[in-house]
């Protein structure tokens, strides 16, 4: 049953438990990012001086502290919420593979050093900001897993063509600083994976550096692997096809299907199979905890089967090093494409499905049914355990690719429908990612360096930790405030996504349990199917109901149909969860919930 939402819910208040949230963050005011000269982006890349970004704009009354903490951290809340009872509830951290990683480009995320540029002891001094290590705070993120994107020495800035698979670029600080990161993460109970580019190498890694030199050498005579091993690391040809390159010189040419300075590695090599499992074996003796695999269904474009082979090997490898090893493979397909990529045996392909503006979750916030998230959440499991029963899913909402989400909304309720989003991205199975600033509804689209801007820890651009970002990246206007004013306001972007995290460390089941979309019963009427979805997951016979309102308006839902654990729900059953973008709270009474729009409850 809808309800007005200027009518109130005076008769169900005066007998229900009253229970708070987060309301409605930022205020309307537009951050512009630019450099000192007004230019877009920072340094040129003919430039040898990086320029410091400055900040455009509306100040407030809470802006001007440096860093992102000190005096902040000491300054009341605004907006405070009374606690409530869920929040009490203690962690359950269980060491498994079932994580909540946190996606870091280190190019843009903290500088420790003033050049402009990311660096690993950037990263190791805000650890405590995605995971202190102790459960007992409730200060940090609650992260316990983080994605590295590629930290290998590399002439991009990206850093996805590798020129050495041994080493950490040394823009970003030394393989004693990665080592440093390591422990430090461990420290803290968080995991480490690598992104590993397999695909292609970089025109500056010495394999194909090598295997020029010797084709440019020949003189016309036949190369010969077993003389120069790094020929057969690459696909070269006498024949010009397309994506093929000239080998400076020579009449051959080289296979490079991105980028003519990526040349695309020979999967088939048994030399470059050894090369790689050395590689993982190095890294993995060091201390990561496994990779992310970059472009898994490019390994041998067009050929789907190929790459699950090479997939299949890769994954016996790695778990023969390192038995919990966790893999995770983008694939940038539709599901039942990328499902079939689990029959390699890998932990977890990514889920686009919910993914980026044209993705399930997005469309459902943007108007379409929430039925078809229900359905496509309910419907995943069977689809992966048809290939691999011992799958993880992956879900995410952003990346490195994509706009960030706080551009998908629009209007009055897009403050609301950014949260939302967070919410029905990390409450799904799995192990959920989340890309770095998306908690505080960064922004970013158009060219790929506008959505790796820097990490916004302040509205100061010159403030200690910012960084310059990507140097042809464009004006960045940033549509809510910096982590150093959201920290204090209860109702912010960062303060929700900090519950929703802690709901999700609280209840195992959220993460491990395997999802039913609750479509029968009578709790939904037929103008409440649009936006109200119910899901419930069981994990160790154990059951929680995860219930989403993803429209505008409050709704009353009898949830006594609805059974859970044995029973019926109703006064014995325990809220373990709520989370509100507005003011007001959602109310359970003996089975009877009334959710204001965009609102979670969780219940056990």
């Amino acid at each position: 049953m809808k309800r007005d939402r200027t009518r109130g819910v005076a008769g169900v208040l005066a007998a229900a438990l009253l229970l708070g949230g987060c309301g409605n963050a930022g205020n309307g005011k537009t951050i512009v990012l630019t450099n000192e000269a007004g230019k877009t982006g920072g340094q040129s890349a003919t430039e040898g001086t990086t320029e410091n970004l400055t900040v455009a704009g509306e100040t407030t009354d809470q802006a001007g502290v440096e860093g992102s903490s000190g005096e902040a951290a000491q300054e009341e809340l605004v907006n405070v919420k009374p606690t409530e009872p869920w929040e009490s509830l203690s962690l359950q951290m269980i060491d498994d593979n079932y994580r909540t990683y946190y996606e870091v480009f280190v190019y843009s995320f903290c500088d420790s050093d003033g050049d402009g540029v990311g660096d690993l002891q950037g990263l190791i001094s805000k650890l405590d900001y995605i995971n202190d290590g102790d459960d007992t705070t409730d200060t940090d993120l609650g992260c316990n897993g983080i994605w590295l994107m590629p930290v290998n020495p590399s002439p991009t800035y990206h850093k996805y063509d590798v020129a050495d698979y041994y080493a950490i670029d040394e823009e970003y600080g030394t393989l004693e600083d990665f080592q440093e990161l390591l422990a430090e993460c461990d420290r803290r109970g968080i995991k480490v994976i690598m992104d590993l580019v397999l695909n292609h190498s970089s025109s500056q890694n010495p394999w194909f550096q090598e295997a020029c030199a010797y084709l440019q050498g020949l003189n016309g005579a036949e190369p010969d692997a077993e003389v120069c091993p790094y020929f057969a690391y690459y696909h070269f040809s006498k024949e010009q096809g397309g994506g093929y390159y000239e080998v400076e010189g020579t009449d051959w040419y080289y296979e490079a299907q991105f980028w003519s300075e990526m040349p695309d590695l020979n999967l088939d090599c048994e030399a470059l199979r050894n090369e790689i499992a050395q590689i993982t074996q190095y890294w993995l003796d060091m201390g990561v905890g496994g990779f992310r695999l970059d472009a898994v269904k490019e390994y041998y474009s067009g050929a789907p089967q190929s790459n699950i082979d090479f997939l299949k090997w890769l994954t016996d490898t790695v778990k023969s090093q390192k038995e919990d090893a966790y893999l995770v493979g983008e694939a940038w397909l539709d599901m039942a494409d990328y499902a079939k990529y689990y029959e390699s045996g890998i932990d977890s392909i990514f889920d686009f499905a919910f993914a980026d503006k044209d993705g399930i979750i997005s469309k459902v916030l943007n108007g379409s049914s929430v039925a078809k998230y229900g359905a496509a959440v309910g419907s995943l499991d069977d689809m992966y355990r048809a290939y691999n029963v011992d799958y993880i899913d992956a879900p995410f909402y952003t990346n490195h690719d994509m706009g960030r989400s706080a551009g998908y909304y629009a209007g009055e309720n897009s403050a609301a429908q950014t949260k939302m989003a967070g919410a029905m991205n990390l409450f799904m199975s799995g192990s959920a990612f989340l890309y770095y600033g998306e908690e505080l509804g960064m922004k970013g689209s158009g060219k790929d360096e506008n959505k790796r801007a820097p990490m916004y820890w302040s509205m100061d651009a010159s403030a200690e930790g910012m960084c310059d970002g990507p140097a042809d990246m464009e004006n960045v206007k940033m549509k809510f405030e910096s982590l150093e004013e959201q920290e204090k306001d209860s109702d912010s972007v960062y303060q929700y996504y900090k519950k929703v995290i802690k709901i999700r460390n609280q209840n195992p089941e959220i993460a491990r349990g395997r999802a039913e979309y609750v479509v029968v019963g009578d709790f939904l009427t037929e103008d409440t199917r649009e936006t109200v979805c119910a899901i419930k997951k069981t994990y160790e016979e154990q059951e929680i109901l995860v219930i989403f309102v993803t429209g505008p308006d409050t709704e009353e839902l009898n949830l006594t149909g609805i059974t859970l654990n044995g029973k019926a729900v109703g006064a014995d059953t325990e809220i373990r969860g709520t989370l509100t973008t507005g003011e007001e709270p959602i109310t359970f009474t003996d089975g009877i919930a009334v959710m204001p729009g965009f609102s979670v409850l969780v219940l056990r």
